[in-house]
């Protein structure tokens, strides 16, 4: 969770008058995620050439730039990602999301102000905690959804079940009213626009600040089952989150918990669709899905990129890195990176592979995503209700080539299926 909306991209939204269950519709656009179809083979290129690769000063903005690095390799990438001492995430609050987010955005701090609020916070993500969400939440959101297409034959499954899935979860986890599910995937839409819209994303964060701030004080007097109740109530060495934390992290929740999971699931769902044979093998054995949703992660990463900040002189491979250098590290590149996955193919999705070994899409270290087995739950029942409830689920042969796109971020913008 926390490395996942470091790079958010616009939204343009598709209003109707729908109730919130999925009838509205947001799409990423390309302007940031790009339309790149296979950025795979250039990546590859990357890591076999110059496996950390400094950005040709000419094509910075400005003679005072600092440089920049890219980092290709998954022992590099992991080496980074683990000292946050060296590598920081500060420049997240400073430069990216501080005016849209506020200062106590957790991926962007370091060091002990980072663990005490994160032990705070994670509280909320308790494994009995996560048990409930998944039988009474994940479930329950998921045959809602299927229910407005189950008896038609056919669907598109990114407008009418990745994309509203995830946002509905995450209102559903905080405790919001049923009614104002549609508004809160409004919200959520307008805040992962702070990059071109930063006016619109800004007003969003302020009335979400006010709407949790009745929610919290309500939820202090009376706690429910819920997260924010969780959030009001979390407690460490006799220290509780301020109100300022918990407006932050609640805005943090709603990107992060809906951006990731609607294209990890929308990944996983086209390219087991793509892999008829093992869209049945898994679907005829239910234990192969933990593995199944391993390996997807692994061969589309839904984030292809995240950013950390040198503190001070170091080095990363031998190649110096200067104080103040902004380094990029390549998930997606390390996750086929041909050493690490050579049985069979790293640039080939298999689910039965002999010697799978652990992907690097939800980071690593201290920042490691906070909700990343939430995502993997959802994923989860997901493709469970969607077996289990659509016979024969399969592409629909005659619409036009639906694929996975993006150089930032990667999803299908469209998953047309036939069932029945």
């Amino acid at each position: 969770m926390e490395s996942s909306v470091e790079g958010a991209a616009r939204v343009t939204a598709d209003h109707n008058n729908g109730d919130g269950d999925g009838d509205e519709f947001g799409l990423f656009d390309d302007a940031v995620a790009g339309d790149t179809r296979d950025p795979y083979p250039e990546l590859a290129r990357a890591r076999r050439d110059h496996p950390v690769q400094r950005l040709d000063s000419s094509l910075m903005p400005h003679e005072e730039s600092t440089p920049v690095f890219f980092v290709y390799r998954y022992d590099d990438v992991f080496r980074v990602l683990r000292d946050s001492e060296t590598f920081s995430s500060g420049h997240i609050i400073d430069l990216i999301m501080g005016p849209v987010m506020g200062e106590h955005i957790m991926l962007g701090m370091d060091g002990a102000r980072h663990s005490r609020y994160r032990s705070l916070v994670s509280t909320a993500f308790r494994p009995k905690v996560m048990a409930r969400w998944e039988s009474e939440l994940a479930a329950r959101i998921a045959n809602n959804l299927i229910d407005k297409f189950v008896d038609r034959g056919h669907a598109e499954l990114v407008r009418e079940f990745t994309f509203p899935y995830p946002t509905q979860i995450i209102a559903g986890m905080l405790g919001l009213p049923r009614e104002d599910y549609k508004q809160f995937q409004r919200w959520s839409i307008a805040i992962l626009s702070f990059l071109t819209k930063q006016d619109e994303a800004i007003a969003a964060s302020q009335e979400v600040k006010e709407y949790v701030a009745e929610i919290l004080e309500d939820r202090r007097r009376e706690p429910r089952d819920d997260l924010i109740s969780d959030l009001a109530n979390a407690e460490l060495d006799g220290e509780r989150l301020s109100d300022e934390e918990i407006f932050s992290f609640v805005r943090l929740l709603l990107p992060a918990g809906v951006e990731t999971t609607y294209r990890s699931t929308g990944n996983l769902l086209l390219t087991l669709l793509s892999s008829p044979d093992q869209l049945d093998a898994v679907r005829s054995d239910r234990s192969l899905m933990p593995q199944t949703i391993e390996e997807s992660l692994r061969f589309e990463t839904p984030l292809l990129n995240i950013t950390r900040l040198a503190t001070k002189d170091t080095e990363i491979d031998g190649v110096p890195i200067p104080a103040g250098s902004t380094v990029m590290l390549m998930l997606a590149a390390a996750n086929r990176e041909e050493t690490r996955y050579p049985e069979p193919d790293a640039d080939r999705f298999d689910i039965g592979r002999s010697d799978p070994k652990p992907h690097i899409s939800f980071g690593q270290g201290p920042h490691v995503c906070l909700g990343m087995h939430l995502a993997r739950m959802e994923m989860r029942v997901a493709l469970n209700l969607l077996f289990d409830r659509l016979p024969k689920l399969r592409l629909d042969p005659d619409a036009d080539d639906p694929h996975i796109r993006g150089q930032v971020f990667r999803s299908p913008t469209s998953i047309p299926v036939l069932f029945g």
